[in-house]
C-alpha cells in the first residue's frame, strides 16, 4: 500500500504540487467561512426563526448525502482534478445568484434551491479532494499532509468569520456570500496548475464498469467488513445526528440569548476556529504517542463536555472558549478517521469508500438538525446542549467497547482488522 519513501524527500511545504493544492484550497476555505456565517444570518434576518435555519441545513444536508451515494463512483471513474474544477465552477455560478437576487429584497426560497445543489457539488468536491491527497503525497505522510491542510483551512476560518461579520454588519450577509462565490474561481484556477500522480501498480485494478449502485455498494462492503471503519461509521452516525445543527444553535444562542450582533457572531466563530487550528497541529503527535483509539475516543469525549458547556455558560467569551475546545477535538477526531481510511483503502476503491463512509454517517444529520433547532427554539438552548453533550459523551464511551479502542499507535503497522483489500477488490471476511 505504501510507496517507497525516498531518504531525501522534499519537505511538504516545498513540494510544488502539494503547495499549489494547499494554497488553492485554503483560499476556497476562506470563502466558505463567509457562507458558513452569512447563510444562517440571511435566514435569521428574513424569518427570525432558528427552526427555519435548521430546516435549510437539513434540506442541504439531505442533498449532500444523496450526492455522496454516487460521488465516490464518479471519483473512482473519472479524473479527480477535473471533477473538483467542475464542482468549483458550479458553486461559483450558483452562489453568485444569491446576492443578485437579494437586490430585489429577501428571497429565502432561493436559498432552498441554491444551497442543496451547492452542498451536493460540495460533497463531490470533498470526496475528490480527500482522494486527491493520496495522489499528491506518499502514504506515510498522509496524516502530516491532512494535518497541514486542516490547520491552514482552520486558520482561514479564523479570519473568514471575523471579516464576514464585519461585511454582514456593514453591507449585509448577501455581500458576504458574493465573496464566497469569488473564492471558488480562485480554487478552480489553482487546481488547473497541478497534476496528480498516476495510480501505483499495487493500488490499481482492472477497470470494470458496473451499475452505479453496485459500484457504491463495493465501497460500502469494504467499509462494513473492516471492524474499525465499521465501528467508526456507526458511532459517527450518532455523533453527527447530535451535532449537525450545532452551528445554527450557536448563532441563535449568541444573537437571541446573549444579545450579540452579526459582528459578535463573526467574532465568536472566528476566534473559536483557532481550536480547529490547534487540533490540526496536535493530531499527528497525539496519534503517534497515544494511538488512534485513545486519540479518537478522548477527542469525542471532550467534545461532549464542550457542547454541554456552551448551553450552560452565559457570557460570549465563555461560549467562544468552549466552542474552540469543541472544534479542536472535532478536528483531531476527523483527521484521525480521514487518515485511517486513506491509509488502508486501495486507491481504486478510495472514492467509493469515502462516499459510503460520509453518506452513511451523515444520513441522520439532516433529521438531527431539524430536531436540534426546533427543540432549541421551543425549550431553549441550555436543555438542548445538555442532551446533545451527554449523547456525544456516550458515543466516546461506546468506542471503548469496539475495535476502535485497540487500534494501534502507528496505523502503518496495520493492527488486526485493518488489512487492505486485494487489488481486485474482493474483500475477505
Amino acid at each position: 500500500m505504501s510507496r517507497a519513501a525516498s531518504p531525501h524527500r522534499t519537505p511538504l511545504w516545498r513540494d510544488r504540487a502539494f503547495g499549489t493544492y494547499w494554497i488553492a484550497q485554503s483560499l476556497s476555505a476562506a470563502g466558505d467561512a463567509f457562507a458558513y456565517l452569512a447563510v444562517p444570518l440571511l435566514v435569521l434576518q428574513a424569518t427570525g426563526s432558528v427552526a427555519q435555519m435548521g430546516l435549510l441545513t437539513a434540506v442541504a444536508g439531505a442533498a449532500s448525502v444523496l450526492a455522496g451515494v454516487f460521488g465516490g463512483v464518479l471519483v473512482d471513474r473519472y479524473d479527480r482534478r477535473t471533477l473538483m474544477i467542475i464542482a468549483d465552477l458550479a458553486r461559483l455560478v450558483l452562489y453568485a445568484l444569491v446576492p443578485l437576487a437579494w437586490l430585489a429584497g429577501p428571497q429565502v426560497w432561493l436559498l432552498f434551491v441554491v444551497l442543496p445543489i451547492c452542498e451536493a457539488a460540495g460533497m463531490l468536491f470533498q470526496v475528490a479532494a480527500v482522494t486527491a491527497v493520496r495522489n499528491l503525497v506518499d502514504s506515510d505522510r498522509l496524516t502530516e499532509a491532512n494535518g497541514r491542510l486542516q490547520a491552514t483551512f482552520a486558520a482561514a476560518a479564523v479570519l473568514g468569520p471575523l471579516l464576514a461579520g464585519v461585511v454582514s454588519a456593514r453591507f449585509g450577509p448577501s455581500v458576504a456570500i458574493a465573496v464566497n462565490a469569488a473564492s471558488f474561481a480562485l480554487s478552480a484556477a489553482g487546481l488547473r496548475l497541478i497534476r496528480l500522480r498516476p495510480v501505483q501498480a499495487a493500488d490499481a485494478a482492472p477497470v470494470t464498469r458496473q451499475r452505479p449502485v453496485a459500484e457504491f455498494l463495493a465501497g460500502a462492503r469494504f467499509l462494513w467488513r473492516q471492524p474499525v471503519l465499521r465501528a467508526l461509521t456507526v458511532l459517527l452516525s450518532v455523533f453527527i445526528f447530535l451535532t449537525y445543527g450545532f452551528t445554527d444553535v450557536l448563532i441563535y444562542h449568541v444573537r437571541h440569548d446573549l444579545g450579540g450582533t452579526d459582528g459578535t457572531v463573526g467574532t465568536v466563530l472566528g476566534l473559536a476556529a483557532l481550536g480547529t487550528v490547534a487540533g490540526a497541529l496536535l493530531v499527528a503527535p497525539l496519534r503517534r504517542r497515544r494511538g488512534f483509539g485513545a486519540t479518537w475516543i478522548g477527542a469525542h469525549a471532550v467534545c461532549g463536555f464542550a457542547v454541554a458547556g456552551v448551553g450552560l455558560v452565559t457570557s460570549v467569551p465563555a461560549v467562544t472558549a468552549l466552542t474552540a475546545v469543541y472544534l479542536c477535538c472535532l478536528s483531531i477526531g476527523g483527521i484521525c478517521s480521514m487518515s485511517l481510511r486513506q491509509e488502508i483503502t486501495p486507491d481504486h476503491l478510495l472514492g467509493r469508500v469515502t462516499s459510503a463512509f460520509w453518506s452513511t454517517h451523515y444520513a441522520l444529520g439532516p433529521a438531527g438538525a431539524v430536531i436540534l433547532t426546533w427543540t432549541a427554539g421551543r425549550y431553549g438552548v441550555p436543555a438542548v446542549a445538555l442532551v446533545a453533550g451527554a449523547g456525544c459523551l456516550l458515543v466516546a464511551v461506546g468506542g471503548l467497547f469496539t475495535p476502535i479502542r485497540r487500534a494501534g499507535a502507528e496505523p502503518a503497522l496495520r493492527p488486526p482488522g485493518l488489512q487492505p483489500a486485494p487489488a481486485g477488490g474482493t474483500i475477505s471476511g
